[in-house]
């Protein structure tokens, strides 16, 4: 039986999400779009695809019938709103998969550590970048070699940052290091984004460089790097690597520690957006609906009907 699911948050996101989850999801059923805009686009394309548009934010959603035996809430607003979200909807038991950078939960990355957080009330998506490039960090760190450091960039189109973006951007460069920290295994991670005005509009370009103790062995952490590289693309398709990573010899200079013969390592990234409600130049905003889907469905398994 499916599962009952809502989504908070009626922009680009949002409503990418619902043309997801209407076409591909086999373990949720999308009860409710909900929207403090009455004039979105995305509540009125919900109403033509049959999914009720509850004006509004969290609080009006729980008080209409379209809450009924929801069991998971995907938050797509904001990281300020997100905080007011999380304690109403938790309070009627209902779950919450957090694609805002506020990160009260555990962050998820599905390809690296989705199980460990199955049981989580409440699980952050981190950021476009960060479910990027976490991934790359992984691969190098789960080879067995020491990762002192990740630094991270992120370049999408201009016009594929919406007012959430923009305004959360302080906030996506914390989560994101964090994240390389916490999930990739790096000891310190920095990140940084850049709106590229570029027209025609680019595609999501993301460049990884990870500093590697002096024992890496280059087969094998290009081999890991190509193996998760492939298991990310199977549930965000228009993710790539541009080519096998990078290694160049270097030495490393890590405050308060001895400098140490090691690698750099750079990994290339590319993602094109699905198509399906978004352009494919905004695989900023795929990336987040495409992870947050399979964490939805990973999820919906787990709850009783």
């Amino acid at each position: 039986m499916k599962q009952r699911v809502a989504i908070l948050g009626s922009g680009n996101i949002g409503t990418d999400l619902v043309v997801k989850i209407l076409r591909t999801s086999k373990n949720m059923e999308l009860a409710a779009l909900v929207g403090i805009d009455p004039a979105s686009d995305g509540l009125e394309r919900a109403r033509r695809l049959g999914v009720e548009a509850v004006v509004g934010g969290a609080e009006a959603f729980l008080a209409s019938p379209a809450s009924r035996d929801v069991a998971m809430v995907f938050d797509a607003t904001s990281a300020r709103a997100h905080v007011a979200h999380a304690g109403i909807l938790q309070a009627r038991g209902i779950r919450v998969i957090d694609l805002t950078p506020a990160a009260l939960g555990p962050g998820v990355v599905p390809v690296v550590n989705l199980d460990a957080h199955a049981n989580a009330p409440d699980v952050n998506m981190i950021t476009c970048g960060g479910q990027a490039t976490i991934p790359m960090v992984w691969a190098v760190k789960r080879t067995g070699v020491d990762v002192p450091y990740a630094e991270i960039v992120s370049a999408i189109a201009s016009r594929s940052a919406g007012p959430g973006t923009r305004a959360n951007i302080d906030e996506f460069t914390a989560t994101t290091a964090r994240g390389l920290e916490t999930i990739g295994g790096a000891r310190r991670g920095k990140a940084i984004i850049i709106l590229n005005p570029a027209e025609p509009p680019v595609l999501m370009r993301n460049t990884v460089y990870v500093l590697a103790g002096p024992l890496a062995d280059v087969a094998a952490v290009t081999a890991s790097v190509r193996s998760v590289a492939a298991d990310v693309a199977k549930y965000v398709p228009g993710y790539r690597l541009v080519q096998d990573p990078i290694f160049e010899e270097t030495v490393t200079r890590m405050p308060g520690e001895p400098p140490r013969e090691g690698w750099k390592i750079t990994c290339l990234l590319e993602v094109r957006g699905a198509g399906h409600y978004l352009p494919e130049y905004a695989g900023n905003l795929d990336i987040m609906t495409a992870a947050a889907l399979r964490v939805g469905e990973r999820l919906a398994e787990r709850v009783p009907a």
